[in-house]
């Protein structure tokens, strides 16, 4: 029987940033989500998507990614379902992070 676990089990690149980050987000949730509460929005919810992310992208952009969705979480902020994208666009670039906030927002035709 195959055990299904809660976060991402796809395959990933074992480097120390993202056992680093994938620890701190799995940390999280075995301590302090129970106090929280089930209040997410999205689907992944917001610690799952941000260990996805880390896995998928490295803790630069991942971590970058997990905050923003964290924050778009609140009051007034999106919801439904809201994919890791499997390969980041060229213009998400390192050395620009604010542009991370845009990962997961459907844009409108003809925007850049």
């Amino acid at each position: 029987m195959a055990t299904r676990s809660r976060n991402w089990s796809g395959p990933w690149r074992k480097t120390p940033g993202r056992i680093f980050g994938t620890s701190f987000v799995r940390l999280y949730q075995l301590t302090l989500s129970g106090f929280v509460g089930n209040s997410c929005r999205h689907l992944p919810t917001c610690s799952e998507y941000a260990y996805e992310a880390i896995a998928r992208h490295g803790l630069w952009a991942g971590g970058w990614m997990g905050l923003f969705r964290v924050l778009r979480c609140g009051p007034g902020g999106t919801h439904g379902i809201d994919n890791v994208p499997e390969a980041l666009e060229p213009r998400y670039r390192w050395f620009t992070p604010w542009r991370y906030w845009l990962v997961g927002k459907r844009r409108k035709a003809g925007q850049p």
